[in-house]
């Protein structure tokens, strides 16, 4: 069985683009060594500069989601903004999680000696909120009135009749929406309790929150 105690090995880097680049993104990563990825679709809220998360106008926009050892991780993510210009506005945004393991890959393979990352001094946070299909702009009503700008809202889709994804024990069906929202860390606290509040978490089936820090960030303007 494997261990998953060298949580630091593994990062999930996410690239969020205007819709049609996503091949891009994956063409340009498997060159510098990630072997593939998986886009999906979004849409966006963002109607303010501060904090462009997403760089969103309510338009179409496609999340490539990368596995990678840290050290690739980092260095693709650097390639990327060299290569995408992240830095501009509305040419998208990239940043990555840590991960305890990727499995399912012969591609992914487990380092044989820790690292040392050292403290994670991000100053950002991603908030993860799964509701019933339409219930998403609550959410983002929610976290706005406490000091969020905005975020990005994914239609989650199953495959087929009876099939279903499952994403912490909860089932992600076609009437179910995940709204991806980033934070600063100070503001973290006080969105996700606005949300528990508005749209009542805490009772069964209403939805469900979880809240990611973010080691390192393309994109994002104050």
């Amino acid at each position: 069985m494997a261990e998953f105690d060298d949580i630091s090995l593994f990062e999930l880097i996410y690239v969020i683009v205007n819709y049609g680049m996503g091949s891009k993104i994956l063409k340009k990563a498997k060159k510098h060594g990630v072997p593939g990825g998986t886009i999906f679709f979004g849409r966006g809220t963002v109607n303010n500069s501060l904090l462009n998360f997403l760089s969103l106008y309510d338009e179409r926009k496609e999340i490539v989601l990368l596995g990678a050892d840290y050290n690739t991780a980092d260095h693709v993510i650097t390639e990327l903004n060299k290569e995408f210009k992240f830095e501009k506005p509305n040419h998208g945004i990239a940043f990555t999680i840590s991960t305890c393991n990727i499995i399912g890959s012969r591609c992914y393979k487990r380092g044989e000696h820790k690292e040392e990352r050292g403290v994670n001094k991000s100053m950002y946070q991603i908030i993860i909120t799964i509701v019933n299909r339409g219930k998403a702009e609550e959410v983002i009503e929610a976290a706005k009135a406490v000091g969020s700008k905005g975020g990005t809202i994914v239609n989650a889709r199953g495959s087929g009749v009876n099939e279903m994804t499952k994403l912490f024990n909860m089932d992600i069906e076609p009437e179910k929406e995940m709204v991806m929202i980033l934070s600063k860390k100070d503001l973290t606290e006080k969105i996700v309790s606005s949300i528990r509040k508005e749209l009542e978490i805490d009772k069964p089936g209403n939805g469900i929150i979880f809240v990611q820090d973010i080691n390192k960030a393309y994109g994002i303007y104050e």
